[in-house]
């Protein structure tokens, strides 16, 4: 063999490597995501079916319920237009209350219930996630919901830190 064609394969053999390494880092990117929907999106049926995604928006005041066991809880995130019935198994966070803001990342099962494997509460009063902000405000836009909702805004970037 000459030494243009043992470099010619050298070559070809290390792209494929970098194609096979690529698809591997791609697969498992791809298999972490987990997109937001707010419960307007999920009602029109853009969310996934048996996939991982996270729905925000506001826990209905009256909608939580906690079971005999004291970890199992039951309670129904808003957009003010829709709402999704959601149910964890877990220590829910500090800041967790009926009328706050909640973002909650798990599967959506066949008949409309929402499982949660993990629920996240706004850190401070000034912030929501800014998908969950822009969902409840197309919302209270749509005039479907609640007309005495309040409009939520994200709070702006700290002067500190541009987050």
């Amino acid at each position: 063999m000459k030494a243009r064609h043992k470099r010619m394969a050298l070559i070809l053999g290390g792209l494929a490597a970098l194609g096979l390494i690529a698809a591997f880092v791609l697969n498992a990117l791809n298999d972490n995501l987990a997109f937001f929907y707010s419960p307007s999106d999920v009602q029109a049926g853009k969310a996934p079916q048996n996939k991982v995604f996270r729905i925000g928006g506001l826990v209905q005041n009256g909608s939580l319920s906690r079971q005999a066991d004291g970890v199992t809880v039951s309670f129904v995130v808003t957009d003010t237009a829709h709402h999704i019935d959601v149910h964890y198994k877990g220590i829910l966070p500090d800041l967790f209350q009926e009328g706050k803001g909640v973002v909650a990342q798990g599967k959506l099962g066949a008949d409309g219930i929402f499982t949660a494997s993990e629920v996240l509460a706004k850190h401070d009063e000034n912030y929501m996630p800014p998908e969950a902000a822009k969902a409840l405000e197309q919302a209270h836009q749509a005039g479907s919901g609640n007309p005495d909702a309040k409009t939520v805004t994200p709070a702006s970037p700290s002067p500190a830190t541009g987050k």
